[in-house]
């Protein structure tokens, strides 16, 4: 299949440079409209579409390449889109795997991250990355859109509560969790609204409150990707004010993070709208408003 070349304006008279090129075609492979055996489209096209000359899309081309993302990168005919490598696929602890992949994201125009877990722990620290690459003038989105689903404060938690004594909105354990879930999601709001002022980017963070435990942690990237990690319980103490807690916990950091793509294929595609139907739902049923404390 031979892709259509996609008009994209260029501002004024500056001539895009090879980095931003290779950014929006990336963000084409990402968003899944090329796809794994796709052409590109021959390097005097894309010259043409971009407005500069063709060694300039060389390098961009090359960029791809050497990202995995290309084959067949040469002066005759042109490139196809890779199929995904394997061990890419391999998944990784949360911490390893979720910073670039939100990086990654944050390089379309318009971004839009769904997210529902315990804590938004790992997604603060995981956000410092591609809030770096805005800062350094890397990326530039024109709009963020970040929806999060936590558990309520008013549910039984399943995980994490007391050993001995679960259940009582007086557990220490509940209160820490508590304490833990607003305190990040503060950070992590007021991380994000800082785009607006420091950048011109229109920024937008919502909570909601789900009503159980979820068993998974789950981040949809701008409906292309969706990964997906398991909670994992385990018996563990922790020192809080000088007091040992006795707990049912998770380590959420270091659970395994499994990606589906769009772009790597009908199953995967599959499993990232049901994913995005899922969250949709729930975000739409019986979630409710959700205030930080």
């Amino acid at each position: 299949m031979v892709v259509t070349q996609e008009n994209v304006a260029v501002n004024g008279s500056r001539r895009l440079s090879a980095q931003e090129i290779a950014d929006a075609l990336r963000t084409r492979i990402r968003r899944g409209d090329l796809k794994p055996g796709d052409r590109l489209p021959t390097q005097a096209e894309l010259a043409d579409e971009f407005g500069v000359e063709r060694g300039t899309v060389r390098q961009a081309l090359r960029a791809l390449q050497e990202d995995g993302l290309l084959s067949s990168v040469s002066r005759g005919s042109p490139p196809r889109i890779a199929e995904p490598s394997p061990t890419g696929d391999e998944p990784q602890p949360t911490m390893v795997a979720l910073a670039p992949r939100l990086a990654e994201a944050f390089a379309v125009p318009h971004v839009r991250i769904d997210v529902a877990c315990l804590t938004a722990e790992t997604l603060m620290l995981a956000l410092g990355e591609p809030l770096r690459q805005v800062h350094e003038g890397r990326v530039l989105p024109r709009s963020i859109d970040v929806r999060i689903l936590l558990p309520s404060r008013k549910i039984n938690l399943a995980f994490p509560i007391s050993v001995d004594d679960p259940g009582d909105d007086e557990d220490p354990v509940h209160r820490r969790w508590l304490d833990q879930r607003n305190a990040q999601g503060h950070v992590l709001r007021h991380n994000l609204l800082a785009l607006r002022a420091t950048h011109g980017i229109d920024v937008h963070v919502t909570f909601r409150a789900l009503p159980f435990t979820p068993p998974v942690k789950l981040y949809l990237l701008n409906g292309a990707e969706a990964l997906m990690g398991y909670y994992m319980v385990t018996r563990r103490e922790e020192e809080v004010d000088s007091q040992t807690l006795e707990m049912y916990d998770t380590l959420g950091a270091a659970s395994l993070l499994f990606s589906f793509e769009r772009r790597a294929g009908q199953r995967d595609a599959a499993f990232v709208d049901q994913s995005q139907k899922w969250f949709d739902a729930l975000w739409e049923t019986i979630t409710t408003d959700l205030t930080l404390t």
